[in-house]
């Protein structure tokens, strides 16, 4: 690990800041906002237009939506219509599929998978793999402790980049990945400590953690 826990959440939210995101909205649209993550935990998948009307009202679907779309809080389909996902969560594929709650989800990224259990106090189970060798990683997890994981080896890579196009979940999501080991980290890293970090899992649960929950 090249840089702390502290600095990397700064570092974090410097890029992706959804809590001040989130804090400029009317408290009704924040209610929603984290009434998507839950849902998506809970149930496995977003709200749906009805489910959001019931909350901030009919006439206040499509600005919500809009709203909270601009600001990158919640991810939504082509036509803007339907919410796909908020952070760390989402109904779309990646390359990191989660199983909570007899459901199976879908994590943005690498950091975003670590950060279900604890922030739901929940068993998860990860099913994953490493950027570099496209082996399996697996880990199993309750709250802030790691069950098991395989490879035993396991780390956790982000490449610091801007979010491009709107979405960090098609962008700076992208590049927050689960390595094997320190071999295949050391191949995607390249010496590259200006623009690449690595942690240990139990080092990447603290930092989702402590991104994630002031959401909540």
């Amino acid at each position: 690990m090249n840089e702390s826990i502290e600095s990397s959440v700064l570092r974090l939210n410097e890029l992706l800041p959804l809590k001040a995101r989130q804090d400029r909205h009317a408290p009704a649209f924040r209610a929603l906002h984290r009434a998507v993550i839950v849902s998506l935990v809970v149930r496995g998948r977003p709200p749906s237009r009805a489910e959001i009307a019931a909350q901030v009202g009919d006439m206040q679907v499509d600005a919500a939506l809009a709203r909270l779309g601009n600001d990158d809080l919640v991810v939504l389909s082509a036509d803007r219509r339907d919410i796909l996902g908020a952070y760390p969560v989402t109904s779309e594929i990646t390359p990191h599929a989660l199983d909570v709650n007899g459901h199976s989800i879908h994590a943005m990224c690498a950091l975003d998978a670590l950060a279900v259990s604890p922030l739901f106090d929940c068993p998860v189970h990860i099913r994953s793999h490493c950027r570099v060798t496209g082996d399996a990683v697996t880990i199993r997890q309750y709250g802030e402790r790691i069950v098991d994981t395989s490879p035993a080896t396991a780390r956790v890579g982000v490449r610091w980049q801007a979010p491009a196009g709107g979405s960090a979940a098609h962008s700076l999501c992208t590049e927050m990945i689960f390595l094997k080991d320190d071999d295949a980290a050391a191949q995607w890293h390249g010496g590259d400590w200006q623009n690449h970090s690595l942690y240990t899992l139990e080092q990447a649960v603290a930092f989702g953690v402590d991104y994630f929950r002031p959401l909540l």
